[in-house]
């Protein structure tokens, strides 16, 4: 299938350096909450890519859950192939994708598991659903049927159906600590305006312009 014909124009005004808060925080949190002005759908989404020693890139979309100026917190499972991955190689990237608003947002850093006290309050504000989900699903291992998993997931809700779900202890939060942030905008004739953000030894940050 010929896809040349699919071509989108970018209409913002662009972008320039004065727009820019000298925090990559702050200005990570002026564009996050444009996309929750915006409504978008699931705004904190974003594409979290990791690659293991086999050096064979792998990409899913998980959903940040707090960010400050430690880094971009996500949860999961401790056992699914992310977290192997990151157990192999401790260095991620990810994406926010926000193309109502032409933007986007890469983040590259090193990776780490947070405390288990806050996975654990994390844990804890999730809906019981949520709860018995993490107990059930042993992520990204091969099932034979859905009905099987469905089935897994009625036993754990009987067996906690009177008292609190307990805290998995291979589940858990990781964050990303960023190294280096790049801010898209989009821009007509394909002059996009990028600006990365790279940490430096003392924890100040650089602004550079990159070209489109």
């Amino acid at each position: 299938m010929d896809l040349s014909h699919l071509r989108g124009k970018y209409t913002t005004k662009g972008l320039d350096i004065k727009d820019l808060n000298a925090n990559t925080v702050i200005q990570f949190e002026t564009w996050f909450n444009d996309a929750l002005d915006e409504k978008l759908t699931e705004p904190n989404a974003f594409c979290l890519a990791t690659v293991g020693v086999d050096m064979m890139p792998s990409v899913r979309t998980v959903l940040l859950k707090t960010f400050n100026e430690t880094g971009f917190v996500f949860f999961t499972n401790y056992k699914s192939k992310k977290a192997k991955q990151i157990e192999e190689n401790p260095k991620a990237a990810a994406l926010f994708t926000w193309l109502e608003l032409e933007r986007q947002i890469k983040v590259e850093g090193e990776i780490e598991k947070i405390s288990t006290s806050d996975s654990l309050k994390y844990f804890l504000s999730r809906p019981k659903g949520s709860q018995i989900g993490a107990w059930v699903s042993h992520q990204s291992e091969v099932i034979s049927s859905r009905s099987l998993l469905e089935q897994k997931f009625d036993e754990i809700k009987r067996k906690f159906l009177k008292g609190e779900v307990p805290f998995p202890s291979f589940w858990g939060g990781y964050t990303i600590k960023p190294i280096r942030i790049e801010f898209w905008q989009g821009g007509q004739d394909r002059l996009h305006d990028r600006f990365l953000y790279e940490r430096q030894d003392d924890n100040t940050w650089t602004i550079s312009r990159l070209a489109p």
